[in-house]
């Protein structure tokens, strides 16, 4: 997904324990660990006439992570791959020095019933040592993620390391990202089962944190690295991510990451040059933002 309408959340609020913002960057947090970006895809009803349609577009420096809840995306990108996503599977896509992808409603899902789309997709900054390192594709199917439940949640290791297991989907930096959904109210303890810093988006439902309710559209901070402790109602759906901090600041304009500027000013000309790879059989072109 392109990031042309990103809208960086002036709100953001202190609540003790927790800063409370709509998504990532916000003014007080601009990265959760390696997590630089996360773009909530709807839910939104598409079809009989409505698709998903974002035209070739690139990206350097980042990893983008693709977790989808409801409906189905087709991925076409300029290393040749081409892997449809369904709900509970990942599509992690490693730009590197770049990379041009497109993402669309699948053939055979036009013309017809209506369906929701609904999901997350994640920008995770690389370490700075591979932040031009050559484009790579991963999917890893639902069946193959840890998936347990206690206490009364649900949980799934969508992505790097958490509570004793190893997600499959590979990882370039100390990262991870698990979906919880509550069963019944119980208490979220993450002291000892996650390492870093930590994030909570709200999906759907509410929690208590530090004596005030938070509810879905949110996303949790919390100021202390390893520790947190929340009650989560029954019907919550949660997304946990974070880990360890980069090495350094990141810059970003538009879909590109970096922790060097010049590297940016180079990117936005290959791009007006159209200088990025191109995707076989895919002549379309989302301009550059001015």
């Amino acid at each position: 997904m392109s990031n042309t309408d990103l809208i960086i959340e002036e709100r953001s609020r202190d609540i003790g324990d927790f800063l409370v913002g709509r998504l990532i960057p916000f003014r007080k947090k601009r990265m959760v660990g390696p997590f630089i970006f996360i773009d909530h895809m709807g839910p939104e009803k598409l079809g009989p006439e409505k698709y998903m349609d974002v035209d070739r577009h690139p990206h350097i420096g980042l990893a983008t992570l693709t977790y989808l809840l409801e409906g189905e995306i087709m991925h076409r990108d300029s290393i040749g791959t081409e892997q449809r996503i369904r709900p509970g599977s990942v599509n992690l896509m490693v730009a590197g020095k770049g990379v041009t992808h497109t993402e669309r409603t699948p053939d055979d899902m036009r013309g017809g019933r209506e369906f929701t789309m609904h999901g997350y997709q994640i920008w995770i900054a690389l370490p700075e040592k591979l932040e031009n390192m050559d484009p790579e594709f991963y999917h890893v199917s639902k069946d193959e993620l840890p998936a347990w439940s206690e206490k009364g949640a649900h949980f799934t290791l969508v992505a790097g390391e958490g509570f004793g297991k190893k997600s499959p989907v590979p990882t370039y930096s100390d990262l991870f990202m698990v979906s919880v959904k509550a069963e019944e109210d119980f208490a979220l303890d993450i002291a000892g089962n996650l390492e870093g810093e930590i994030g909570i988006c709200i999906v759907e439902g509410s929690v208590n944190a530090c004596d005030q309710e938070v509810g879905a559209g949110n996303m949790l901070v919390s100021k202390l690295d390893n520790q947190c402790a929340l009650q989560v109602k029954k019907g919550t759906y949660l997304l946990l991510f974070g880990g360890q901090p980069l090495d350094g600041e990141r810059h970003i304009y538009w879909n590109f990451v970096s922790s060097d500027r010049e590297t940016i000013e180079k990117a936005k000309e290959d791009w007006k040059e159209k200088r990025f790879p191109e995707i076989p059989g895919d002549n379309t072109y989302v301009p550059l933002p001015e």
